[in-house]
């Protein structure tokens, strides 16, 4: 029994040889085709930047995390915008339902109304 289990350990660790490349060059593929459509999101933003420089892996990884944290910082702007617009509007709102209306309005509305003759 034992020459079986040796065999087959054998079979295992060579299964394992042959796999281990191919399981990271398909990781090292994955990576490097998210890099590569990174770049292309981000290259007008590096034009801009470096006109004649090659993009690395490491800068266009550099310029997405900087462009997330500013990304970030313009949605937490907006956010807080729109929270102080809505509570303004709501604060008005309801400043207005509790104003009288001016008596100009009351009478110009009396006005407006049809003209029965009975």
């Amino acid at each position: 029994m034992a020459p079986v289990m040796a065999l087959q350990d054998s079979h295992m660790n060579l299964t394992h040889k042959i796999r281990k490349p191919l399981v990271e060059k398909l990781r090292r593929e994955r990576i490097n085709s998210s890099i590569e459509q990174l770049k292309a999101l981000l290259a007008p933003e590096f034009l801009q930047q470096h006109k004649d420089s090659k993009m690395e892996k490491a800068d266009v990884l550099e310029m997405t995390v900087c462009f997330l944290r500013r990304l970030q910082s313009l949605r937490r702007g907006y956010t807080k915008c729109a929270r102080e617009a809505a509570h303004f509007l709501s604060e008005e709102q309801l400043r207005s339902s509790f104003e009288e209306k001016p008596r100009e309005e009351e009478e110009s509305s009396a006005k407006s109304a049809p003209w029965r003759p009975w």
